[in-house]
C-alpha cells in the first residue's frame, strides 16, 4: 500500500524543483528574489528528507546494488548525456568535465548513489549520534568539499537525509502533526518574511550548499554560523511544509509515482525556454512574465506526472525495469506455451474408452 501522504509529498516538492528553476527565466527584481529565496530555503531539504525516508532499506546486498546501478547510476548516465548533448547543440553551450561534475539539475542522481552507499552505516548508529554527525560533517564539508560529483551538496544536506533515515511512521505522526498546522503556515510566511534580509544575513549561494566558504569570501566562523542558521531555517521549513501536505489520496497522490520522471524531463524544458527568448520576454513583461512561467511550471510538472505520459517517459528514466519486464513476458509466454504442449500431449495418452470404463466402475460401486 502507497501512502497518500508521502505521494503528496513528493509529488508537491518536484513541483516546486520545476517552479524553482523556472523561476530563473524571469528578471532580478526585490519581490522574484524574495520568493526565490524563500523557496529555495527549504524546499530541497524538505526534498531530501524525503528521499532519505524512502531510502531505509537499502542495504549492501545484490538485489539492492544492482537497483542501485538501474534507478541512479543508469539514468544519471543517460539524462547527463542528454541534457549534455541538449545544451550543446541546441543551446550552443560549452561543457567541461562531463560526469565528473553533474551537470544542472542531475546533481540530484549523484548525490542520491552517494546517500544511499552511506545510509546502512548510519542506520546502525543512535538517532542522536547519526545526526549530531551529519551536523558536523555538513560543517566541515565546506571548508574543503568541492564540485567533483557535487560533494559539497552531498555533505552539506546530509543531516536532512540522515533526519529521514532515523524517521519512523510514528515519528512522523508525531512531529507532523495535522493540528499543527497553523504554526505551520506562520513558520512559512516567518521564512517568507526572513528572506527579504537574504542578502544581509546570507547570499542566495548559501542555499544551495555547493560553494566552499573560501568562495563565500567569509571567515571561518562566520562561515559556519551561516551554514548552522541556513540548516535550521531548511528543517522549520521542512517541517512546516510537510506538515500542511494533505493525507488523502486523489489524482494528484497517483502523481508522485513519476516524480523522477518530472524530475529528469523538466530540465529540457526550462533550459528550451531560457535558448528560446523567454528571459527576455519575461523582463519586458514583468508581472505577465511571473504569472505565465508560473503557471507554466506547474502545468509542465502536472503533464510530465500524468500517467499516460509518464509510464512511457518511464521507459528512458529505467530502462532496465522495462527490459526486465519484457523478459519476464518472454518467460511466461514460454511457460504458458509448454503447458499447453502438455497438455495436448496428455490428452493425446488418455485411452479413448476411459469414460466408459470409469463410468462402469461407478455403477459397480
Amino acid at each position: 500500500m502507497r501512502d497518500p501522504w508521502l505521494d503528496n509529498a513528493k509529488m508537491a516538492l518536484v513541483t516546486l524543483v520545476v517552479l524553482g528553476h523556472a523561476w530563473t527565466l524571469l528578471p532580478q527584481g526585490a519581490v522574484n528574489e524574495v520568493l526565490y529565496d524563500a523557496l529555495y530555503a527549504w524546499h530541497v531539504p524538505a526534498f531530501v528528507f524525503v528521499t532519505g525516508y524512502l531510502s531505509r532499506s537499502f542495504a549492501y546486498t545484490s538485489t539492492r546494488m544492482r537497483q542501485l546501478l538501474s534507478t541512479v547510476v543508469v539514468p544519471y548516465l543517460i539524462f547527463e548525456g542528454l541534457l549534455a548533448l541538449f545544451r550543446v547543440h541546441v543551446g550552443g553551450e560549452n561543457l567541461e568535465r562531463l560526469f565528473q561534475n553533474p551537470h544542472w539539475p542531475m546533481w540530484y542522481l549523484a548525490a542520491l548513489f552517494f546517500w544511499r552507499l552511506l545510509t546502512p552505516p548510519f542506520r546502525r548508529l543512535p538517532a542522536g549520534v547519526a545526526v549530531a554527525v551529519a551536523v558536523a560533517t555538513s560543517l566541515v564539508a565546506g571548508v574543503w568539499a568541492g564540485d567533483t560529483f557535487d560533494a559539497a551538496r552531498v555533505l552539506g544536506l546530509l543531516p536532512f537525509f540522515v533526519l529521514g533515515l532515523h524517521a519512523t511512521p510514528e515519528r512522523l505522526a508525531a512531529v507532523f502533526d495535522a493540528g499543527r498546522r497553523r504554526w505551520a503556515v506562520v513558520a512559512l510566511l516567518a521564512i517568507g518574511v526572513l528572506a527579504i534580509w537574504t542578502d544581509r544575513l546570507a547570499t542566495t549561494e548559501w542555499l544551495y550548499y555547493r560553494a566552499r566558504y573560501a568562495e563565500l569570501d567569509v571567515s571561518d566562523t562566520r562561515a559556519l554560523l551561516t551554514r548552522a542558521g541556513v540548516m535550521a531555517v531548511g528543517l522549520v521549513g521542512a517541517w512546516a511544509f510537510l506538515t500542511l501536505v494533505p493525507r488523502v489520496g486523489g489524482w494528484f497522490t497517483r502523481m508522485g509515482a513519476f516524480t523522477l520522471v518530472v524530475y529528469l524531463v523538466h530540465g529540457f524544458f526550462v533550459l528550451g525556454a531560457e535558448y528560446a527568448g523567454v528571459p527576455t520576454w519575461a523582463g519586458a513583461h514583468p508581472v505577465l512574465g511571473f504569472v505565465t512561467v508560473s503557471a507554466a511550471a506547474v502545468g509542465l510538472a502536472l503533464l510530465l506526472a500524468w500517467r499516460p505520459l509518464a509510464s512511457r517517459l518511464q521507459h528512458l528514466v529505467d530502462p532496465f525495469a522495462l527490459a526486465e519486464r519484457e523478459v519476464r513476458k518472454a518467460v511466461d509466454v514460454t511457460v504458458a506455451q509448454q503447458d499447453v504442449g502438455v497438455g495436448q500431449h496428455f490428452d493425446e495418452e488418455v485411452p479413448a474408452n476411459l469414460p466408459a470404463m470409469a463410468g462402469t466402475q461407478e455403477t459397480r460401486q
